[in-house]
């Protein structure tokens, strides 16, 4: 299932990307609504890149239909981003705990200077493999992913915000 979300930035791109590529952001987003808050794994810089390994859970509810194949309590992943500040791009992989046989996803962001700050364009690709159930479980998981991505961004507005 691809999905796309825009969001307006007070600030140039390249401030931008270096807020969510620093993991004392991601640490300091709690009370998500769909996601849990990220636990982060590891974090490495060199030169303009910087690579952030985080482990997220799912903690939103899941249609009955979806549950029946799949365990919420095993909806753990890890998120493996690449920032390049250079380029004003990040590439993030999904890293299942669990089903990774069934559960895949890729999401590139970039970060484009717009007029007032930037914008930060998300693409995605997020494909499950269930049989009967991988739409319906497609859905949850992808809105989750996009409420989590509005959530992130709404924290990012008031940090650049604030100086």
């Amino acid at each position: 299932m691809r999905f796309e979300l825009s969001q307006d930035l007070p600030a140039p791109a390249g401030i931008a990307i270096e807020v969510f590529a620093d993991p004392d952001f991601h640490r300091g987003l709690t009370g998500l609504t769909k996601v849990s808050t990220p636990e982060v794994l590891d974090h490495e810089a060199t030169g303009d890149l910087i690579r952030l390994r985080m482990r997220y859970r799912f903690v939103a509810s899941l249609p009955g239909a979806v549950t029946a194949v799949v365990d919420p309590e095993r909806l753990t992943w890890v998120d493996e981003t690449t920032y390049d500040l250079g380029g004003g791009t990040a590439v993030t992989v999904m890293h299942p705990d669990h089903y990774s046989d069934r559960l895949s996803a890729e999401i590139r962001t970039e970060f484009l200077d717009a007029p007032g700050g930037c914008t930060r364009l998300i693409t995605g690709d997020l494909r499950v493999k269930v049989l009967l159930v991988a739409g319906q479980v497609e859905r949850a998981i992808v809105s989750g992913l996009e409420e989590h991505m509005t959530e992130e961004g709404a924290a990012a507005r008031v940090r650049l915000s604030s100086g």
